[in-house]
């Protein structure tokens, strides 16, 4: 934090302080010169202060957000000046500008979090407390320099993201998943849970579509898992996506949906819309939460049933965690294949035991055996994603289900990653090993024509590092 001092000589006010000659003031100037973008937030947080109450006495909101950003841009500098000059605030134009800014951004839009959301390089916003934004990039979470008036601005904000999309977060409903109109996925928990005040998280959305051939320049996967991808999608596996929180699950859950055949009718569901396909034919459909009595929820379930009777070729649930499990498998079961999903686990095997438990709440009629029987039918391959210490994803595990052996689903490794060293960046090194041939897969491989593919893509014994 610069001194008073050096931001006096900054801001050019030179009163009160002992005389010094032009060349020692211009060597001093020089040295500190780079402190100036700290000076200017510093006027404009000042100034915000000193006017926000003032210029909200001055206009009407309910008329201002209906209006264009660039009228009452212009509406708002008139007001604006004529508050600076009458409270004697000395701005210059580029500060006045960029108050204006702040102005409106508190008014349309989501206030201090707009320069984070516009920042490519940011992945994730937590917003802990008014003075503790915490922002991911690159895998690295760091303190930001983002600042809320107080708990109250917090509120504010999240209430504005969730009455955008038709929702209410309140101390009677303090929990609440959102998502921003780009598609950024937002999770919002407020007191009494959240002792510390409002908390808001922020997945943003990315304005780049990743692909499978981006995956593997980027060494998240291997080029002939990247192949196999392609064959499983296009002969209609199912495929159930595991991995961590932030582990890069829908990121390949959108990537693997370029397989699919444009002229397929796809129905995705999930509890807030963030999905990415590619192809012309998609119903995308998203959960309600209960309204004030209580009434009107539309669970993940109730839009599963309703998927069966809309003549979908392939079924996508953004993510299972909870009953839906149930009907998820009926779906598979059913002639919905090429159905996908995503589970939160750490292996293959502990996703087929949240399946399994899933399922076990959702219903007591079925025991274990009759479960476990479900699930091996109706799951064919098992992706796990993870993210790695060196903030990486990759995938780590590609597994098919091979059936069920003394009343235990087994598994078959298909392709492991291994770490195989570390640069002095600290970024790990990773080989990705063929582990076995698809054996379950191979009869819908062969009847949808690609087994040949197949035998190319595949070469047992092949270790394929990562660029």
């Amino acid at each position: 934090m610069p001194s008073i001092f050096q931001q006096r000589i900054v801001s050019g006010d030179l009163s009160g302080l002992p005389d010094i000659d032009v060349e020692q003031l211009g060597r001093l100037a020089k040295r500190v010169g780079t402190l100036e973008p700290f000076a200017c937030r510093e006027r404009v947080a000042k100034a915000k202060t000193s006017l926000q109450d003032a210029v909200l006495d001055r206009i009407n909101v309910s008329i201002a957000v209906r209006m264009s950003r660039e009228k009452l841009s212009r509406d708002l500098m008139e007001l604006v000046v004529e508050l600076l000059a009458k409270k004697q605030i000395p701005l210059n134009g580029p500060e006045r500008h960029e108050l204006i800014k702040q102005l409106l951004d508190d008014m349309l839009a989501l206030g201090p979090l707009e320069p984070l959301l516009a920042d490519d390089t940011v992945s994730e916003i937590m917003i802990n407390g008014a003075n503790r934004v915490f922002i991911e990039q690159e895998g690295k979470v760091t303190l930001s320099d983002v600042v809320f008036r107080d708990q109250a601005h917090i509120l504010a904000i999240a209430t504005r993201i969730v009455s955008a999309i038709g929702r209410r977060v309140d101390e009677s409903s303090p929990i609440c998943d959102a998502r921003l109109a780009d598609g950024s996925r937002v999770n919002i928990i407020l007191p009494p849970l959240a002792l510390d005040g409002p908390t808001i998280t922020i997945r943003k959305f990315s304005n780049k579509k990743i692909m499978l051939d981006t995956m593997v320049k980027l060494g998240s996967l291997s080029l002939p898992m990247a192949k196999l991808f392609h064959i499983l999608g296009q002969s209609r596996a199912n495929i159930l996506i595991s991995g961590g929180t932030g582990s890069g699950k829908t990121t390949l859950l959108n990537a693997l949906s370029q397989v699919i055949n444009v002229n397929e009718r796809i129905v995705t569901i999930e509890d807030a819309a963030e999905l990415q396909l590619q192809q012309p034919h998609v119903v995308r459909l998203e959960t309600r939460p209960p309204n004030l009595e209580g009434r009107g929820e539309v669970t993940m379930r109730d839009l599963l049933r309703n998927a069966l009777r809309m003549r979908p070729d392939r079924i996508i649930v953004g993510e299972t965690r909870g009953g839906e499990a149930l009907d998820m498998l009926q779906a598979m079961n059913t002639g919905h294949d090429g159905s996908l999903s995503t589970v939160h686990a750490n292996r293959p095997p502990e996703a087929l035991m949240r399946i399994e438990n899933m399922v076990g709440l959702a219903t007591s009629n079925l025991s274990s055996a009759a479960i476990r029987q479900q699930i091996a039918s109706a799951v064919d391959i098992i992706i796990q994603v993870c993210r790695m210490r060196d903030g990486s994803r990759r995938i780590t595990h590609i597994s098919e289900v091979t059936g069920i052996e003394n009343g235990t689903i087994t598994l078959q490794d298909l392709f492991v990653a291994e770490i195989a060293g570390e640069d002095e960046n600290g970024r790990l090194d990773i080989a990705f090993t063929q582990k076995g041939f698809p054996e379950r897969c191979l009869s819908k491989i062969a009847y949808a024509g690609l087994d040949k593919q197949l035998q190319e893509a595949m070469t047992d014994g092949s270790k394929i590092a990562a660029a």
